[in-house]
């Protein structure tokens, strides 16, 4: 079947292909790049530091739990020409509130986060030249210009070449301290930490990586990329492989240098962002200021990769969501907020999508020198630990009923894969909910 979007420069006014072929990837790279932030590398970077290769294992599986995930979103957009809000809009007004509300409050709290991570490298790089908040405010500047004023095919692009950024940093690190080979091959075996929680522990390394709203947005940068229909079904299951093979490398390697660097030197570090800076000092101690200089530029890819990804993707899906309100009740055929919509590219310059890059940017720069409320923390958390049992729920509702042709409806395989994504990720939402001080929030 011929696909005859507008979006020709992206391959949307040509055939599908007769089979899959490596020179149509795209998506995939943007949804690994997005999906694996600073605190994937370190969360991986601290397993390593721990517990040397001992849950390699578990960064594998879940590197194949996000494959499902992904896969399964791609496959609801290219199988009903519908885009995945709009199938959660047929299951309930429910998931219309839980979206909105979602978006609202994470976007507000993850544009700062976004901003200060993507500041830490350049600050270290470049000391004397401004303050951390200054380099934030930069960072989420030339990322709300640089999506506001190109469509998706230039985003590939720089995209694909921040990626390659990553994969030669995070590699060459992994070589650089020489890992042991035999103990990273025991490590494939599942095999538990001897120490408390060790279980919530290991689901939270399978469940930290790569991808939260990004897996949702995966099927939007399908469509973007041109594909609206099965033809591209062979070419969108390569592109997602690659997506999470690509994952795996960057965790795997990060899960080295802890095992290699940090456990066998007993050396502990901080979670979150700035125990990269942290790594930053110990490389310059070991290889030297430029192989320091080198992982801070990697470092930068990484988090500066995840914020113009969700500048990108979570804006479409709000514009998704806004054009399918405001045209709610009108008499429509059966590609009601459509693929091919989002094919055109109209929706990477409606008010929507160029509303909500601006949420993304000014009010959280409100938070980098305000600080951040408490009691919104506490409400961006529940709402993130919840987002992926809701997304892994219903795409398995979706792509299991009558909205989803026949053909392309979920296997064993596919069912067991979300129903294991959807339990893992219900037990780390209690346990991140239960774990939040609602003594403090009254």
């Amino acid at each position: 079947m011929a696909d005859t979007t507008d979006n020709t420069a992206t391959g949307a006014g040509t055939s599908a292909p007769r089979k899959s072929s490596w020179k149509y990837i795209g998506p995939g790279i943007v949804v690994a790049a997005t999906g694996v932030g600073a605190g994937d590398l370190v969360a991986t970077l601290i397993a390593g530091s721990n517990f040397g290769y001992t849950l390699l294992w578990a960064a594998v599986i879940g590197c194949l739990v996000k494959i499902s995930l992904a896969e399964a979103a791609g496959r609801w957009h290219l199988s009903t020409g519908r885009t995945l809000f709009d199938g959660w809009a047929s299951l309930g007004r429910w998931t219309t509130w839980f979206f909105v509300v979602y978006v609202v409050i994470w976007g507000f709290v993850y544009g700062a986060a976004a901003m200060s991570s993507s500041a830490l490298p350049l600050q270290a790089l470049f000391p004397d030249v401004m303050d951390l908040k200054w380099w934030a405010v930069l960072c989420g500047l030339s990322g709300l210009v640089f999506v506001w004023f190109n469509k998706y095919e230039v985003f590939e692009k720089v995209m694909t070449v921040l990626v390659g950024v990553m994969f030669v940093v995070t590699v060459y690190l992994a070589i650089r301290v020489t890992p042991n080979l035999a103990d990273a091959f025991a490590g494939l075996l599942p095999v538990l930490p001897d120490e408390k929680d060790s279980i919530l522990n290991t689901l939270g390394l399978i469940g930290g990586v790569g991808g939260t709203i990004t897996l949702a947005a995966y099927g939007y940068w399908v469509n973007a990329k041109g594909w609206t229909n099965t033809g591209w079904m062979k070419v969108m299951r390569l592109d997602n492989r690659v997506a999470y093979i690509t994952t795996g490398i960057f965790v795997i390697s990060m899960l080295f240098v802890g095992a290699e660097l940090l456990h066998s030197a007993n050396i502990a570090i901080a979670s979150g962002d700035k125990g990269l800076i942290q790594l930053g000092d110990i490389l310059a101690d070991e290889y030297g200021t430029a192989t320091a200089k080198f992982f801070l530029i990697g470092f930068f890819a990484t988090s500066y990769t995840s914020l113009i990804g969700v500048w990108h993707g979570v804006s479409l899906m709000f514009a998704d969501f806004v054009e399918r309100f405001r045209k709610r009740g009108e008499a429509t055929g059966g590609e009601t907020a459509s693929g091919r919509e989002v094919a055109s590219g109209r929706h990477e310059k409606s008010w929507p999508f160029r509303a909500y890059l601006l949420w993304l940017t000014f009010p959280p720069i409100v938070l980098l020198f305000q600080g951040q409320p408490f009691r919104l923390i506490i409400i961006y958390g529940v709402l993130g630990a919840a987002f992926l049992p809701f997304l892994a729920a219903t795409l398995l509702w979706l792509l299991n009923s009558s909205r989803t042709p026949r053909e392309w409806r979920n296997g064993w395989v596919s069912n067991g894969m979300l129903a294991i994504a959807g339990l893992l990720f219900l037990v780390l939402a209690v346990k991140q909910i239960w774990d939040q001080p609602w003594g403090n929030f009254f």
